[in-house]
């Protein structure tokens, strides 16, 4: 499906290692919360704060990827990610996993957001987000089908994030060091173009509110996300190999669904899939949530994972389309990361107090309430394609990369899809409607009575 020269791999790799921690979210929590002295709650504490941790590397690099370059932010995303899980993983002291669970989010949360930049930057970010989303969903379906057997200890899923990052590091040679230009037409070395930290950010509004409802967006997600494993468990009635087993087959359905999303691309737009999408999710939640039996929890639960990350991709091809720096692909993808770290300290208080099914529920409107304004931010942003060379009155998709989808040159494309293009009124005097009088015979006519003709 994909060709092999089209896709970043390093990329892809470097995206697979920060995705990964959120995706093995609920063993992760589950295991914190039976094998260590922790209470349901405080587990899922610990899970938000390692995405918080996550989210606070997307914020404060947003606008420093392309000035530090990408191997460098990288390698010591990786290198935090390597100690601080693979500390966590090895000890039992409770305030050792913590700082070892928030330093490894530190690190997947650099790897992320060096991964993002780069990605919004390739001529097609759709193909290359697609492709990070097909590797992560393999590499946590792989770790859901192997961990059950390994034994009931904490630092199993730990560990596989840590081995995750150490295996990723030597592709990491192949990243550009120093300044690395951008589609924008800047040079490799990023001399004639100015710094990420002075430019305007374009489409501040459509980008601020795709931001907050993203936001939004993953907490919802990430509530039930975090504590599917107990719903499995003690309401569902599933053992640890068959919970196991659902949560590997619904992320092979997610495979699915983005292989799905990679080879429609751009052609029902991101308005469609992004809007219903979110409410397919909404009923995928309720249904998991009020499950009593393994069928309508393994529904439920393939269902869902099916659908969310085919709304996923569109959602990042769509940050992508905003900025071709990459600096709202990474806010929004931060966004989404502190919507994720509150997901589990937020599903377990809500269901703690007002049972599952009624936690589905509210997730599930918020999830419908969510769906107008994200699709509202596709339909504002994306409108009609253009033709190469063509310039759009307000902002959407650049001009360089339809060029790029029709195979142009990008160079000979500029990208205006950051600015407003003013629209000027040319008055233009039409000619005089010519009467039946005004025609004649054919045949010689005077010199003077040809309009616009020389007198010789």
């Amino acid at each position: 499906m994909f060709a092999p020269r089209s896709i970043p791999w390093p990329l892809v790799a470097l995206f697979t290692a920060g995705y990964l921690p959120p995706y093995l979210l609920p063993t992760t929590v589950g295991r914190l919360d039976t094998s260590l002295p922790l209470s349901t709650t405080q587990a899922g504490a610990v899970g938000s704060a390692l995405l918080l941790s996550s989210a606070t590397a997307g914020f404060l690099l947003a606008s420093r990827v392309q000035r530090l370059g990408a191997r460098t932010p990288a390698r010591l995303g990786l290198a935090l990610a390597v100690l601080g899980y693979g500390a966590a993983a090895l000890t039992t002291a409770v305030p050792a996993v913590v700082a070892g669970a928030v330093v490894g989010g530190f690190g997947s949360g650099t790897a992320m957001t060096v991964a993002a930049a780069r990605i919004a930057a390739e001529r097609d970010p759709h193909r290359a987000s697609t492709a990070g989303l097909l590797s992560v969903s393999a590499l946590a379906g792989a770790v859901y089908l192997t961990v059950p057997h390994l034994g009931r200890a904490h630092g199993l899923p730990l560990a596989a994030i840590a081995l995750t990052a150490l295996a990723v590091w030597p592709l990491t040679g192949r990243l550009p060091g120093g300044t690395a230009g951008t589609r924008a037409g800047h040079g490799a070395d990023g001399a004639d173009g100015p710094d990420d930290t002075t430019t305007p950010l374009p489409h501040r509004r459509s980008g601020l509110v795709l931001a907050a409802t993203v936001l939004c967006w993953s907490l919802a997600q990430n509530s039930l996300w975090g504590v599917s494993g107990r719903i499995g468990l003690t309401q569902a009635g599933l053992g640890d190999a068959a919970l196991g087993a659902v949560f590997a087959v619904a992320l092979g359905a997610g495979l699915v669904g983005v292989l799905v999303a990679g080879a429609l691309g751009p052609r029902l737009g991101r308005a469609m899939p992004v809007g219903a999408g979110t409410v397919l999710i909404a009923g995928c939640i309720a249904v998991s949530a009020a499950a009593t039996t393994p069928a309508a929890f393994a529904t439920g639960e393939i269902a869902w994972n099916t659908v969310y990350p085919v709304v996923l991709s569109y959602l990042i091809g769509l940050a992508a389309s905003l900025d071709g720096r990459g600096r709202w692909a990474v806010l929004v993808g931060s966004a989404s990361s502190l919507g994720t770290s509150a997901g589990p300290l937020t599903g377990s208080v809500l269901s703690a107090q007002a049972g599952y099914p009624v936690m589905g529920l509210v997730l599930g409107a918020g999830l419908l309430l969510l769906a107008a304004p994200m699709t509202a931010v596709a339909l504002h942003t994306g409108g009609r394609p253009l033709l190469p060379g063509a310039i759009r009155r307000r902002g959407g998709t650049p001009a360089a990369l339809v060029a790029a989808a029709t195979g142009t040159p990008s160079g000979a494309v500029p990208e205006v899809g950051a600015v407003e293009q003013p629209v000027v009124e040319i008055d233009v005097e039409a000619p005089a409607v010519a009467v039946q009088d005004a025609y004649d015979t054919a045949g010689p006519r005077q010199a003077a009575a040809t309009p616009g003709s020389g007198t010789g």
